[in-house]
């Protein structure tokens, strides 16, 4: 089911991988984020010790389908990526933009120049207030909405909390508000995609909540899961269906207007942290599983069911990073996705068949 094209070492650790999808497909840009535990010589590695710096650096590539070949175009030092997402452009005569949220509680926006093949750094923005003595927190997730005027920010960081912003056409960021909501990390966040008015994160403190950004209320509160909430997918093609991860390793579908009991549940070991629905078949959901696998999974809407289809086992270590190429193979309607994991900070480039 799985054959891989490439593997290359990223040298930083390795924790997200996206594809860019505004552009012309056959093109096959992607960017990698890397996240880097800055060590003293002689001290053991240490995830998460102290106020250690952390560094990263944003990788672009190419891949060409036609010919398989994988090409590294730049490679950006930074601070610590832990979350980036392609922004569309504002029309056919702009670019589109990679927004990365980072370990110094910053959201920083990069402008994809076509021509050139580069990435090149527009704005960056703290979550920190400016009058504030606190250290930022670290920023962890990152989720858009575009209303045609601005594209809406959603950032949520390890202090708990949520952050909106607005981003306009002429490159400002505007802070609209932010609140604390978790009582640990906020891990994720995400837009419903069928009601701009409704906001999804998940915490550590194992709850999934919904918030209204009309009232400034909480919508509701679900206390489904036995871990902490670590990915949303508010699916694009089924209004109401929300998908979530967790360090509890269930992946879990729920109706929205009923959130008493999921629809549907699937072990898939090792906790979950990226959900990822394919843009031509979004019922098939690639989905990275922290401590075991790149897990494809399939939905049935009907039943309504998850089911696996395959696991992608390449990898040895930690697995953050995860997307499809935005495109099927012309020959053999295959499917091409991009994985990444940490420790052993490698990416690979892999083809799916999902037929076997």
């Amino acid at each position: 089911m799985f054959t891989t094209l490439h593997s290359e070492d990223t040298e930083y650790s390795a924790d997200s991988v996206e594809w860019l999808t505004h552009d012309d497909a056959a093109t096959g840009f992607f960017a990698c984020g890397t996240y880097q535990l800055v060590q003293e010589e002689g001290e053991p590695a240490a995830e998460t010790s102290g106020k250690r710096p952390r560094k990263g650096r944003v990788y672009l590539y190419q891949f060409k389908e036609e010919n398989c070949r994988l090409e590294r175009l730049q490679c950006i030092e930074t601070s610590a990526i832990l979350d980036m997402k392609w922004l569309p452009a504002w029309s056919s005569e702009c670019n589109p933009y990679l927004a990365t949220v980072n370990s110094l509680g910053q959201l920083e926006i990069y402008e994809f120049l076509q021509d050139a093949k580069q990435l090149q750094r527009r704005t960056c923005f703290s979550l920190a207030e400016q009058e504030s003595q606190e250290e930022a927190p670290l920023a962890l997730a990152l989720d858009w909405q575009h209303d045609g005027k601005h594209i809406r920010l959603a950032i949520s960081d390890s202090k708990g909390g949520l952050n909106l912003l607005r981003y306009s056409s002429q490159g400002e960021i505007i802070r609209e508000r932010s609140w604390l909501s978790h009582g640990f990390e906020a891990w994720t966040c995400a837009f419903d995609r069928w009601s701009p008015h409704l906001l999804y994160s998940g915490g550590d403190d194992m709850l999934l909540m919904a918030h209204d950004l009309r009232t400034e209320q909480r919508a509701w509160t679900n206390r489904a899961h036995m871990a902490g909430v670590t990915c949303l997918l508010s699916h694009p093609r089924h209004e109401n269906h929300l998908l979530t991860g967790s360090y509890d390793e269930q992946l879990r579908l729920f109706d929205t207007r009923s959130m008493k009991r999921s629809l549907a549940e699937l072990d898939l070991s090792g906790g979950i942290w990226r959900l990822k629905p394919h843009p031509d078949q979004p019922d098939i959901i690639l989905a990275a599983c922290m401590y075991t696998n790149f897990s494809v999974v399939q939905l049935d809407v009907a039943a309504p069911g998850l089911s696996l289809l395959g696991a992608y086992e390449e990898h040895k270590s930690i697995c953050y990073g995860a997307d499809w190429a935005p495109w099927q193979n012309k020959d053999d309607a295959s499917l091409t996705m991009a994985t990444c994991s940490f420790y052993d900070h490698t990416l690979c480039v892999s083809r799916v068949d999902i037929s076997k």
